[in-house]
């Protein structure tokens, strides 16, 4: 099997995202050596453990196209400045002016949150993978740590991270990738970012564009930024006539305002159940509604009070509806309406719908790399993402696109213990950006990739490491090149997997399976998690 190196030491390389997966990329890339700059659209670091109070704004029913994700890229020169004013911070880290007064008004809090939507993060997500395997080797979690923290306990380990490995340093934060493409000669990624400033009055914030060019690129944007949201007959009329009323996952934070509220969450995955636990003996009924697909969280997870239910049909309005009833729906009256289930059951009385149906796989600033009409089996061997969004297509061992590796994608994988995957990851990421472990040739990639399409099938169980044994086999395989590759060059060998380590997630799995076919769970030991 042919070799080849496709990068030499010493490049530039743009890392898009500082949440747990950017962080590690950016740490090992610079400990190679290389000179990093990594764009965070948000004023801080930690990505899903973030938590804001604010809340995005709603997505389009149904779903959002995958070229488009949660924002609209802006245009090339759309903005007033193609270059920075001659006294705009160049960090895009600073929220205040030089007298130390905040900028914020209704104006600029709106335009921040369009700019950089907040995420799916709400207050009381915990970890449900213990914080003994649930660690990066960048350093250990602070001495007494419990098994289950806190999404700021998680946000402050994440950030601890960036600062001590220098990651922080190079980060610019409140700046938005908005475009990559390789230059016209085929050898630079130039990168176009927005960075959302603040200037002293009247000025107020402002939207600043630039475009920089680098050898690599490495895309860790996560998963939990495009909502799905299903195309039920009549769903767009209801959010219509009752946006407040009609809501995604992304967008709760805290179960208070459906207290003594009959609510209906649709989706049985992880933050759907999370939403039906935090709500219980808060509510008044919680229903959740399910479809039976191959991740639903099993019924007896659940607290008893929630009432399972089948798949949604349909939604349908009174006729009696009239314009203007949003406004004089009182907060304890029922939505005027029903809802039709495929097995005929019709829900009434309804407060609140909350849809939890997962998220779309995009990567808007690709868009040469996106199709909204394309079918995932005819991907090709070019494009990324395809209509469904379910996937992300062309990636050799989910990180580097075969095309041209000269991109690659930290994060990709899920169901998985995703603060050390994306450890291992991103070591192989930076050893094989600087030149020290080396990428097979086009067609034996090509190979590998098609050899996995007939295994797992098009969709999102080709990225899902949930199987016993096929992360540790996952990593093991990544390990197991690299070291083989660096071993001529002298590299020192990357450990794979403790033997520890191993042995507690097959205790972990092994409750988790018997927690999901009908033991008697702790259910919180099962709790919240978006990991």
């Amino acid at each position: 099997m042919a070799s080849e190196s496709r990068f030499a030491p010493g490049r530039t390389v743009a890392v898009i995202g500082a949440g747990i997966g950017g962080i590690s990329a950016a740490a090992y890339l610079l400990k190679e050596g290389l000179s990093v700059t990594v764009f965070e659209r948000a004023d801080v670091a930690g990505g899903i453990w973030h938590f804001d109070e604010r809340v995005p704004d709603d997505p389009p029913y149904p779903s959002q196209l995958p070229s488009l994700a949660d924002y609209q890229p802006s245009q090339p020169g759309e903005f007033a400045y193609a270059t920075p004013p001659p006294d705009s911070p160049v960090d895009g880290e600073s929220r205040k002016d030089d007298g130390g007064e905040a900028l914020e008004t209704a104006d600029s809090t709106s335009l921040e949150v369009r700019f950089a939507p907040p995420g799916a993060c709400y207050a009381g997500l915990t970890n449900n993978i213990p914080t003994s395997i649930l660690v990066s080797s960048l350093g250990p979690w602070p001495e007494g740590t419990a098994l289950e923290v806190s999404q700021d306990q998680a946000e402050s380990y994440i950030q601890g991270l960036s600062r001590k490995h220098g990651v922080h340093a190079v980060t610019q934060y409140n700046m938005r990738v908005d475009e990559a493409r390789k230059s016209p000669d085929g050898t630079k990624w130039e990168v176009r970012t927005v960075t959302l400033e603040w200037r002293r009055a009247p000025a107020g914030p402002q939207l600043i564009e630039r475009t920089r060019q680098f050898d690599l690129l490495a895309v860790a944007s996560g998963h939990y930024s495009t909502p799905r949201v299903p195309d039920f007959a009549g769903l767009r009329e209801w959010k219509a006539a009752f946006p407040a009323r009609v809501t995604v996952s992304k967008q709760y934070r805290r179960p208070d305002k459906f207290r003594g509220k009959n609510i209906l969450v649709i989706g049985a995955g992880v933050s759907g159940s999370d939403i039906c636990r935090e709500t219980a003996g808060i509510a008044s009924t919680v229903y959740q509604s399910v479809r039976g697909g191959l991740y639903d969280t099993p019924a007896h997870l659940l607290p008893k009070s929630t009432i399972r239910i089948g798949e949604v049909d349909r939604f349908v309005l009174n006729d009696s509806l009239v314009e203007g009833d949003e406004q004089q729906l009182g907060d304890d009256t029922p939505l005027p309406g029903s809802i039709v289930l495929k097995d005929g059951t019709v829900l009434q009385d309804i407060h609140h719908v909350v849809i939890a149906v997962g998220y779309i796989t995009s990567y808007p600033f690709l868009p040469h790399l996106q199709s909204d009409t394309v079918a995932p089996a005819d991907a090709g061997p070019e494009l990324l993402v395809t209509s469904d969004g379910n996937m992300a297509h062309n990636l050799h061992k989910d990180i580097f696109y075969i095309p041209d590796p000269t991109l690659a994608f930290i994060g990709v994988p899920y169901h998985a213990v995703t603060f050390a995957l994306f450890d291992f990851q991103a070591k192989v990421l930076a050893r094989v950006f600087s030149g020290r472990a080396f990428l097979p040739a086009r067609a034996d990639m090509v190979e590998e990739y098609q050899a996995k399409v007939k295994d797992r099938g098009v969709g999102r169980k080709f990225h899902s490491l949930a199987e016993t044994g096929r992360e540790v086999g996952y990593v093991k395989d990544l390990v197991d090149w690299v070291n083989r590759d660096g071993e001529p060059l002298g590299e020192p060998r990357i450990a794979g997997h403790e033997e520890e380590w191993v042995k507690e997630l097959a205790v972990l799995k092994d409750r988790l399976t018997k927690a999901w076919f009908g033991a008697k769970p702790d259910v919180k030991a099962e709790g919240s998690s978006l990991v």
